[in-house]
């Protein structure tokens, strides 16, 4: 606790590390607590992002209950409190209060039996939020409660988030406050000054930030724009050097606020502009969304590619859109300065790295291809070759990628072993690390080295996945860039690569005709060299695509820049191959240039991604066409046996009837059993209330919430096709329920899939589609998909999972009673009502696994 004042905040959490594996070993399950409640208020601190000290919360909470330790318990849910606020997941930004948590009752039930430093703590916290939430005039009040009980905290380094805080918000409110009030606040901010310039002299890496900040405040209050201006930058520059990116987002708010009451709105708009990203990437995206609702000009300018866009962007947006647009930028270049350009911005605009290398093999020696670096408003790449040099990468990660052709990954590398004895690592503090091999054929082309220091635990699967595919791709084109290059250096070296070059090569004279191709290009589209020299590249270029093509030729044989397309050749056997297609102009000297044209084959990468979007729109699709199967079986299966009655009946009649002395009794009673089958057959196309009768749910343990994680995920494109704002509330915790996953999962995509088609015709409002999961009692898991579409009329609400019942045009009838089916088959209950003002709401529960 003595070490967060003096050292680096990883310091004092290694202490509180160690503290907590001895006090596991011995047992003391208090120590226990001790030990992980700092841990998590250290990672606060140090501004980690705010998913990874939810999970270390956690951690904590678990050891609380165990231990029943009531004031650590509340200090953790007080923290996770303040996590679930930061992104937005609680009812408005202004409260802690959500569907499972009363902030007023938490507060009432704090104040009996508990001690002086733990109500401290969550109403310093409470600070924090509400300052953050610009709710000054609670903040102030959350200031005043602690101001109360400062003695219990008086070595705690939660002080500093008062002293900080409490500051700020009574600086953001002074204006509006009366003489006597300012007063009163001028002496308090000169305090909180004081205070903090003693701790930023004893350590400045932790304290400088926060002190520069009100004291940038006081300066403008006090009318000393220029001090204000330059301690604005200063705690802005502290912050950014020292890995603050919550408290720098802070500042760059505050001063946004300074510039706009000056009009200087373009410098107060860049401002907001850092802020929303340094709370993008800290996590906070209920403070985004907050930011974005004052100033929607924000979210506007922020273009899709960005790097604020891409680095804290949610998981689910990397889809399979995203790979294959990545895919096809890498793909698409064959010059290889531009190659490498496009591939390391790409690299760590979707890895969410901080600094990017590209390390290239030749011969013996490995040379730095290319840097490139983040900053807040840009992307910059440095294409200046040099040796790989010990103090500018971490040689051992680099050769351990080199000599397994295996990738490298740490979360946080200045702490896990090997890697933390390397020098670089050392002496940089390198956190999130991720070293891709190139490799091409079993050959390594290359290796591709990206770090964020910033934050731990940044390269997530989703974003490995991406890079991986992302990294093979690259390995093709840096070969082929590669043998372009060389394909320009001298004519000597061009004839011998025309020839031997693994893409398709073709010059055009000025007639618009081939004049030469190489063999690849010949075996690519089925002509021998002669046969091409007679055609133009409209000739064999697919029908649709023609116009397009003569344009380009003319175009570009006038002298306009040439440029990349993708296009469909028509074979000499008939069949249709894609290609990208590079123009360039080979200059002959002692004539005019020609026109060249390189062309790669990208059939295979074309069905590839049909394939994915056939594959993601079929999932989406699944629960209607598994629907569709299972009614059409349990219809057979249900008439079958009265319709071979009725056969049976009418043979019998037609005997009774063909007698010398027709038996009319029979007849009558032959007729009689069909009428009764014919109504049998009514009752059950009436009445088929088991639509999809099977053999059996495949029943299993299951964790709810990573199934339906995985749903949402394949929903992802048509949410986003549609408009749709996705928010959940998964809070089943380690619970797990009873069921089939894939009846489950089937369920809610029908469920989502409603939900979205209910809104298609919404234009007045925000389309919103909520997901949620909680304990409904200690039984069962009650799983919520609520909508704004037109809603659910009463009187129909449980008429909708009746069979054949449907309340769209083009409907069935079919998914909502196969739905109810699969739940009910599952041990659970489906159930809808209107959600207000607008909307459906459909929720069913499903049984906890009770472990016997």
């Amino acid at each position: 606790m003595a070490s967060f004042w003096l050292q680096p905040i990883t310091t004092a959490i290694d202490f509180m590390r160690a503290a907590y594996r001895d006090a596991v070993e011995t047992g003391d399950l208090i120590f226990v607590c001790f030990s992980v409640y700092q841990i998590v208020s250290g990672l606060f601190l140090r501004n980690d992002p705010l998913d990874a000290v939810w999970r270390e919360s956690e951690l904590a909470l678990d050891f609380a209950r165990q231990a029943k330790y009531g004031d650590v318990l509340d200090i953790i849910v007080s923290q996770q409190r303040f996590i679930a606020n930061m992104q937005g997941r609680t009812a408005t930004f202004s409260t802690f209060s959500d569907a499972q948590f009363d902030e007023a009752a938490f507060e009432a039930q704090m104040m009996v039996g508990r001690t002086s430093t733990m109500i401290c703590w969550y109403w310093i916290l409470k600070l924090k939020a509400r300052f953050l939430s610009c709710d000054y005039a609670a903040a102030l009040v959350a200031a005043d409660k602690v101001r109360a009980l400062l003695r219990a905290s008086a070595t705690s380094i939660h002080l500093l988030d008062y002293y900080c805080y409490a500051g700020l918000a009574v600086a953001a409110h002074y204006e509006k406050a009366s003489a006597d009030k300012q007063t009163g606040w001028r002496e308090l901010l000169i305090v909180h000054r004081e205070q903090l310039r003693e701790w930023a002299e004893n350590y400045p890496p932790t304290f400088a930030d926060k002190y520069a900040l009100v004291s940038a405040e006081i300066a403008r209050l006090e009318g000393r724009d220029a001090d204000a201006m330059r301690l604005y930058e200063e705690a802005i520059r502290s912050a950014r050097e020292n890995g603050f990116v919550q408290n720098e987002g802070t500042a760059h708010e505050v001063a946004a606020r300074f510039y706009a009451a000056r009009g200087a709105e373009s410098i107060a708009h860049s401002c907001l502009r850092n802020a929303r990203y340094c709370y993008l990437r800290w996590g906070a995206h209920g403070k985004v969304k907050q930011l974005d609702e004052r100033y929607p000009h924000l979210r506007e300018e922020t273009p899709a590619g960005s790097g604020a866009a891409t680095i804290g962007a949610p998981v689910a947006q990397l889809d399979v859109e995203t790979a294959i647009k990545a895919s096809q930028a890498v793909s698409g270049e064959i010059v290889l300065e531009n190659l490498i350009k496009t591939l390391m911005v790409i690299a760590v605009e979707h890895a969410g790295a901080e600094r990017g290398v590209l390390i290239l093999p030749r011969g013996d020696q490995l040379w730095v291809e290319a840097q490139v670096t983040t900053g807040l408003k840009t992307v910059e790449v440095d294409l200046r070759r040099a040796l790989v040099a010990p103090s500018e990468l971490p040689l051992s990660i680099l050769q351990y990628v080199i000599r397994t052709q295996e990738p490298a990954i740490a979360d946080d590398a200045s702490r896990e072993k090997p890697f933390s004895a390397d020098e670089y690592v050392a002496s940089r503090r390198v956190r999130s690390v991720l070293c891709l091999p190139l490799i091409k054929q079993a050959k390594l082309v290359g290796v591709l080295y990206l770090e964020n220091n910033v934050a731990g635990s940044v390269f997530t699967p989703a974003r490995i996945a991406l890079l991986k595919l992302l990294a093979s791709q690259a390995a093709i084109s840096l070969e082929n860039a590669r043998l372009y290059g060389e394909l320009t250096m001298s004519e000597e070296r061009w004839r011998k690569l025309f020839e031997s070059v693994p893409v398709g090569v073709g010059l055009i004279g000025s007639h618009r005709r081939y004049i030469a191709t190489n063999p690849a290009f010949q075996r690519m589209l089925g002509y021998s060299g002669a046969e091409l020299n007679r055609l133009s590249p409209a000739d064999i270029t697919y029908e649709d695509d023609r116009a397009e093509t003569e344009a380009i030729v003319a175009a570009s044989i006038a002298g306009e820049p040439s440029q990349r397309i993708e296009k469909r050749y028509r074979r000499q056997d008939g069949g249709v191959i894609w290609a990208e297609v590079n123009g360039f102009l080979a200059s002959i000297e002692g004539s005019a240039p020609l026109l060249g044209a390189i062309a790669v084959d990208v059939t295979e990468r074309k069905r590839a991604e049909e394939a994915l979007r056939d594959a993601q729109a079929g999932l989406e699709r699944m629960g209607r066409l598994t629907t569709m199967g299972e009614l059409s079986a349990s219809i057979a299966h249900e008439i079958n046996q009265p319709l071979a009655a009725i056969v049976t009946q009418s043979e019998a009649a037609m005997r009774f009837l063909n007698r010398n002395e027709p038996d009319l009794d029979e007849v009558r009673d032959a007729l009689s059993c069909i009428a009764r089958d014919g109504m049998r057959m009514a009752d059950v196309i009436r009445g088929l209330k088991a639509l999809a009768r099977k053999s059996g749910p495949q029943l299993a343990k299951l964790d709810i919430d990573d199934a339906i994680k995985e749903v949402l995920t394949l929903a992802g494109a048509e949410l986003r096709r549609h408009d749709v704002i996705l928010r959940t509330a998964l809070a089943t915790g380690d619970q797990r329920v009873m069921g089939d996953r894939i009846q489950l999962q089937q369920v809610l995509l029908n469920l989502i899939v409603n939900g979205v088609e209910a809104m298609r015709e919404v234009t007045e409002r925000t389309r919103e589609l909520t997901v949620s999961s909680t304990l409904a009692d200690p039984s069962s898991v009650l799983v919520a998909v609520q909508d704004t579409g037109a809603g659910l009329d009463p009187a129909v609400a449980d008429r909708v999972f009746q069979p054949f019942f449907t309340t769209k045009p083009d409907g069935t009838g079919m998914g909502l009673a196969i739905c109810r089916s699969i739940i009910e088959t599952n041990g659970g209950r489906l159930w809808a009502a209107p959600r207000g003002p607008h909307g459906a709401d459909i929720r069913f529960t499903i049984p906890l696994w009770a472990d016997h």
